[in-house]
Protein backbone atom coordinates (compact mmCIF):
# COMPACT_ATOMS: atom_id res chain seq x y z
CA UNK A 1 0.00 0.00 0.00
CA UNK A 2 1.04 3.56 -0.61
CA UNK A 3 2.17 5.68 2.32
CA UNK A 4 1.22 9.35 2.27
CA UNK A 5 2.60 11.88 4.76
CA UNK A 6 0.90 15.16 5.59
CA UNK A 7 2.92 17.96 7.17
CA UNK A 8 1.38 20.73 9.25
CA UNK A 9 4.51 22.83 9.01
CA UNK A 10 5.22 22.45 12.73
CA UNK A 11 8.73 23.54 13.63
CA UNK A 12 9.05 20.27 15.56
CA UNK A 13 8.55 17.98 12.55
CA UNK A 14 12.17 18.08 11.31
CA UNK A 15 13.59 18.14 14.84
CA UNK A 16 11.69 15.04 15.97
CA UNK A 17 11.62 13.36 12.57
CA UNK A 18 7.83 13.06 12.36
CA UNK A 19 4.95 14.25 10.24
CA UNK A 20 1.54 15.47 11.40
CA UNK A 21 -0.35 12.62 9.77
CA UNK A 22 0.31 9.44 7.85
CA UNK A 23 -2.21 7.70 5.61
CA UNK A 24 -1.81 4.10 4.57
CA UNK A 25 -4.78 2.70 2.70
CA UNK A 26 -7.93 3.92 4.43
CA UNK A 27 -6.22 4.54 7.79
CA UNK A 28 -5.01 8.01 8.85
CA UNK A 29 -2.98 8.38 12.05
CA UNK A 30 -2.54 11.92 13.40
CA UNK A 31 0.40 12.54 15.73
CA UNK A 32 0.27 14.31 19.06
CA UNK A 33 -1.01 17.77 18.16
CA UNK A 34 -0.21 20.82 20.23
CA UNK A 35 -2.02 24.20 20.20
CA UNK A 36 0.45 25.93 17.89
CA UNK A 37 -0.66 29.02 15.98
CA UNK A 38 -0.10 29.08 12.20
CA UNK A 39 2.36 31.96 12.65
CA UNK A 40 4.07 30.23 15.58
CA UNK A 41 3.60 30.52 19.30
CA UNK A 42 0.93 29.01 21.50
CA UNK A 43 -2.79 29.54 20.95
CA UNK A 44 -5.03 30.48 23.87
CA UNK A 45 -2.34 30.58 26.56
CA UNK A 46 -3.75 29.47 29.89
CA UNK A 47 -7.06 28.32 28.31
CA UNK A 48 -7.55 24.54 28.03
CA UNK A 49 -10.79 24.93 26.05
CA UNK A 50 -9.20 27.30 23.50
CA UNK A 51 -6.08 25.16 23.19
CA UNK A 52 -8.20 22.04 22.64
CA UNK A 53 -10.14 23.78 19.85
CA UNK A 54 -6.85 24.77 18.19
CA UNK A 55 -5.56 21.19 18.39
CA UNK A 56 -8.79 19.93 16.83
CA UNK A 57 -8.53 22.47 14.00
CA UNK A 58 -4.99 21.28 13.20
CA UNK A 59 -6.10 17.63 13.36
CA UNK A 60 -9.08 18.21 11.09
CA UNK A 61 -6.92 20.00 8.51
CA UNK A 62 -4.42 17.12 8.52
CA UNK A 63 -7.22 14.58 8.02
CA UNK A 64 -8.76 16.61 5.20
CA UNK A 65 -5.32 17.05 3.58
CA UNK A 66 -4.94 13.24 3.76
CA UNK A 67 -8.27 12.77 1.98
CA UNK A 68 -10.57 12.20 4.96
CA UNK A 69 -13.20 14.12 6.89
CA UNK A 70 -13.98 14.84 10.51
CA UNK A 71 -16.65 12.15 10.24
CA UNK A 72 -13.98 9.51 9.54
CA UNK A 73 -12.41 9.93 13.02
CA UNK A 74 -12.76 6.71 15.03
CA UNK A 75 -10.44 7.38 17.99
CA UNK A 76 -8.96 10.35 19.84
CA UNK A 77 -6.63 10.74 22.78
CA UNK A 78 -6.65 13.85 24.98
CA UNK A 79 -3.53 14.46 27.05
CA UNK A 80 -3.65 17.10 29.79
CA UNK A 81 -1.01 18.44 32.13
CA UNK A 82 -3.66 18.94 34.83
CA UNK A 83 -6.60 16.53 35.02
CA UNK A 84 -8.66 19.05 37.00
CA UNK A 85 -9.25 20.79 33.64
CA UNK A 86 -10.67 17.72 31.90
CA UNK A 87 -14.14 19.25 31.61
CA UNK A 88 -12.81 22.18 29.55
CA UNK A 89 -11.10 19.82 27.09
CA UNK A 90 -14.15 17.55 27.11
CA UNK A 91 -16.47 20.46 26.26
CA UNK A 92 -14.38 21.40 23.21
CA UNK A 93 -14.07 17.76 22.12
CA UNK A 94 -17.79 17.19 22.67
CA UNK A 95 -18.72 20.21 20.56
CA UNK A 96 -16.39 19.13 17.77
CA UNK A 97 -17.48 15.48 17.75
CA UNK A 98 -21.09 15.73 18.99
CA UNK A 99 -22.52 13.54 16.23
CA UNK A 100 -19.43 11.42 15.54
CA UNK A 101 -18.52 10.33 19.07
CA UNK A 102 -15.19 8.57 18.47
CA UNK A 103 -13.66 6.27 21.05
CA UNK A 104 -11.74 8.63 23.34
CA UNK A 105 -9.22 8.41 26.15
CA UNK A 106 -8.24 11.23 28.53
CA UNK A 107 -4.93 10.99 30.38
CA UNK A 108 -2.73 13.26 32.46
CA UNK A 109 0.91 13.69 31.50
CA UNK A 110 3.84 15.30 33.28
CA UNK A 111 4.33 17.94 30.60
CA UNK A 112 4.89 18.79 26.95
CA UNK A 113 7.78 20.20 24.91
CA UNK A 114 6.48 23.74 25.52
CA UNK A 115 5.35 24.50 29.08
CA UNK A 116 2.60 26.81 27.71
CA UNK A 117 0.84 23.80 26.19
CA UNK A 118 -1.82 22.49 28.54
CA UNK A 119 -3.24 19.88 26.17
CA UNK A 120 -2.30 17.77 23.15
CA UNK A 121 -4.54 15.49 21.10
CA UNK A 122 -4.06 12.55 18.77
CA UNK A 123 -6.54 11.02 16.36
CA UNK A 124 -7.07 8.04 14.10
CA UNK A 125 -9.45 7.97 11.17
CA UNK A 126 -10.65 5.35 8.72
CA UNK A 127 -11.66 6.91 5.40
CA UNK A 128 -15.03 5.56 4.35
Amino acid sequence: MDRRSVSSGSYLEPILGFTRAVRIGQHIAVAGTAPILAEGGTAAKGDVYGQTIRCLEIIEKAIVDAGGTRGDVIRTRIMLTDMTHWREAARAHGEYFAEIRPATTVVQVVGFVDPDWLVELEADAIVS
